[in-house]
């Protein structure tokens, strides 16, 4: 799980950030177009020798998210959940604003921002009130596509993809028989001529009814003729309005949360061999590159979601007088929000330093699951606080707070467990016996 990825640039401050004009003020492109001997500002911490960047640059990306996200407020995302319907004008004014093509390079179209930058994006959508989880794939599947995708391949399709010409939300995985155990998955697609042959089934994969492209992990040989159980394993980038309809079903899930998520089944779908994202049998690999870079932002969500329900909570807290007082001024109500307040915070220590550690190219595979555990238990626990600080107004619909209690609860489970994390932890970084 150690990856450096290709998102790797030696300073925050060597590389300018312009922001579209109708997102931000007419000023704010000077102001992050500064030059490369400019000092990254830095917030202390006594509590390693690590510190959180807090540079010009990061501080007008929160202020331009967070203006976006004025124009889709708690009752857009409240009326999406109500129907279960994908939130399009939203993911498509962060599209046109460049936000999902932060980690595409410049050279193909994108901004060719770090993990860091982005996931200070997913942040503040989370933070703002909205779900970043409907869109956040596009920020690290393309990553397998620019890692070890052919040149024809990249210069195809990633300056679509920056541009939002084509989306590349959805990444096959996960089997209903299989779960985690990946290198044992059942979908397999056997090679004739100048195709490949596609039959199984995937689960929980999310986003494929509003993507034009899946990232498909199959097995190319069978595994009692491989040496190793990761090996035989390729990933297939294929091509979602062709295959539907011919070879490919896709099933909704409706599930607790509005997460558009599906199963998938292939029937002898027939995919171009030219669609082999690098080299056969080399697949796994390739998906735990990507995994370092999943979790730092799924962790950076999360800080978001956390941050959310702290605010949320606080507010009703000052604003709720019973017994002719705020409720906020009894210690019951207060320390259980000081503490999530405080849990959220450390969490967003380690999601900055995995970040940090991704974007010089170092290991990071302990930090970046560590950073995600550590904010999704803070999340989860700062979303009990709000229910529980607001009383029976917590389960209303017309709080909000219900409907992210629900989204945030998905990231004990997914897309890796809590107990998984520990296991990984406990195997890699402190050498206890394999678990599993």
């Amino acid at each position: 799980m150690e990856g450096s990825g290709p998102f790797n640039r030696p300073t925050i401050a060597l590389r300018p950030f312009i922001l579209p004009s109708f997102v931000i003020p007419p000023l704010l492109p000077s102001i992050l177009e500064f030059p490369p001997s400019c000092p990254s500002a830095l917030l202390p911490c006594r509590l390693s020798s690590y510190c959180v960047p807090a540079t010009d640059l990061h501080r007008d990306l929160r202020s331009a998210v967070r203006d976006l996200c004025k124009a889709f407020p708690d009752s857009y995302w409240r009326a999406l959940d109500a129907e279960r319907a994908y939130p399009e004008r939203f993911v498509k004014a962060l599209t046109e604003a460049g936000y999902l093509a932060a980690l595409i390079p410049e050279e193909y179209g994108g901004s060719g921002l770090g993990v860091t930058e982005a996931s200070i994006i997913l942040e503040e959508i989370n933070r703002s009130g909205g779900n970043a989880g409907a869109c956040h794939a596009q920020m690290y599947t393309m990553g397998t596509l620019l890692r070890h995708g052919s040149d024809v391949q990249k210069r195809a399709l990633l300056p679509k993809i920056a541009s939002g010409e084509l989306r590349l939300q959805a990444f096959g995985v996960t089997e209903p028989t299989t779960g985690s155990d990946t290198t044992q998955l059942k979908t397999i697609a056997t090679r004739r001529g100048d195709r490949y042959i596609v039959r199984g089934q995937k689960v929980w994969i999310s986003r494929a009814e509003h993507s034009d492209l899946l990232l498909l992990l199959v097995r190319t040989t069978p595994i009692d003729a491989v040496k190793k159980r990761t090996d035989g394993l390729s990933i297939l980038l294929v091509d979602l309005r062709e295959a539907v309809g011919r070879g490919l079903t896709i099933r909704p899930i409706r599930t607790m949360m509005n997460h558009a998520t599906t199963e998938l089944f292939f029937d002898d779908l027939e995919v171009p061999a030219s669609a082999l994202v690098g080299e056969e049998g080399l697949g796994f690999r390739y998906v735990i590159d990507g995994l370092n870079a999943e979790r730092i932002l799924i962790a950076a969500e999360c800080v978001g979601d956390g941050r959310w329900f702290v605010d949320r909570a606080t507010r009703y807290a000052n604003a709720r007088v019973v017994f002719n007082r705020p409720i906020g001024q009894n210690q019951g109500v207060q320390f259980p929000i000081a503490r999530a307040h405080v849990n959220v915070e450390a969490a967003d220590l380690m999601r900055f330093r995995a970040a940090d550690l991704f974007d010089r190219g170092e290991p990071c595979g302990a930090e970046a699951n560590m950073a995600k555990l550590l904010a999704a238990d803070a999340s989860w626990e700062a979303a009990n606080v709000a229910v529980q600080t607001h009383g029976g107004f917590g389960f209303a619909e017309e709080y909000d707070v219900e409907r992210k209690f629900r989204e945030t609860r998905l990231y004990q489970v997914a897309p890796i467990s809590t107990n998984l994390i520990l296991a990984y932890v406990a195997e890699h970084v402190l050498g206890l016996p394999r678990s599993y």
